[in-house]
């Protein structure tokens, strides 16, 4: 059955389902471009591979999925059977959203001109990309930037999962004029100085650089900070419960093509409507609901009695 159903029609429809639900959660009635934090709404690009779906000469499945910042829903997802194959899904999987005012988180792998350029002249959205060594001018760009006579702008620190992190960020403006930057529509570089300190293991230290396409007047270096933070948090958040609590490395579906695929995306709109209840904990919570079913009833909409109680 899982076989027989097309994959992209099913990836759409739960996608359009969570889109929903996140939008009635999440959205200022006056302001359908601002998120509740009063910053652009953003969004993150990340694929995924599924480990378990390898078998013989069959390679692990890949995903793509566009996931929400701030709360963190999957709001579309395409397969994406290679990784060095993930850039030509990614504008397949943001085309069909009306991003006009979104910010688009992405990481080096899919920081490219065509999907920047894209972006911002097609969908009138916003791009915050990280640039590796992938592009090679850009990031040597970058890297000659004035930085050391540029005073830090912004710091933030925090402890766990056995660490201590700090992250000190400076942005530089980037004048077309005077050459700019090998990239389209980069307005302001961004370098991120990340010290981290595993408990019983020496400091390491590690420079990220990021360029974006909002103007230095709308995005402030904490607004910038708080992007680079997002993306990184959907991706981890996103991909953690998959694995943890869904236990999604381990599945061993393989047979076919869509069966691994369809098991995938049936863990987002559990993952998705618990989180728009406001689930802290979603281990916690799909314990409770494994302990006494019917808690999901109301949170799918399937009684005229909704509670979020179990959330």
């Amino acid at each position: 059955m899982l076989g027989a159903v097309d994959g992209d029609a099913r990836d759409r429809a739960v996608g359009a389902c969570l889109a929903d639900r996140h939008r009635a959660a999440t959205a200022p009635a006056q302001a359908p471009l601002l998120s509740a934090s009063g910053r652009p709404r953003a969004i993150a690009v990340d694929g995924k591979a599924l480990k378990g779906s390898a078998r013989l000469a069959a390679t692990r499945r890949r995903l793509l999925s566009a996931v929400t910042h701030g709360t963190i829903v999957p709001l579309a997802q395409v397969a994406a059977d290679a990784k060095t194959y993930e850039t030509t899904h990614f504008q397949p999987l943001l085309a069909p959203r009306d991003l006009t005012g979104t910010v688009v988180t992405f990481d080096a792998l899919h920081s490219v001109e065509a999907n920047s350029s894209w972006l911002v002249e097609t969908k009138r959205a916003r791009c915050l990309a990280v640039i590796k060594t992938n592009q090679p001018t850009a990031h040597a760009q970058l890297g000659a930037l004035p930085w050391q006579s540029i005073a830090v702008q912004h710091t933030a620190s925090g402890t766990g999962h056995g660490r201590r992190e700090s992250r000190s960020v400076k942005t530089c403006g980037i004048a077309d004029e005077l050459g700019g930057i090998a990239f389209p529509h980069a307005r302001v570089a961004i370098r991120v100085h990340r010290r981290r300190k595993p408990t019983g293991t020496r400091e390491t230290r590690k420079s990220v650089y990021t360029v974006t396409s909002l103007d230095a007047h709308r995005a402030g270096p904490a607004d910038l900070a708080a992007a680079i933070r997002g993306h990184w948090g959907a991706e981890n958040s996103s991909h953690h419960i998959r694995d943890v609590t869904f236990a999604e490395d381990t599945s061993t579906v393989h047979a076919g093509t869509e069966p691994p695929r369809a098991i995938a995306t049936l863990r987002n709109p559990a993952i998705g409507a618990l989180k728009t209840l406001g689930a802290d904990n979603i281990a916690k919570t799909t314990r409770a609901i494994r302990d006494q079913p019917e808690r999901a009833l109301p949170i799918l909409g399937v009684t005229n009695n909704p509670d979020s109680y179990g959330t």
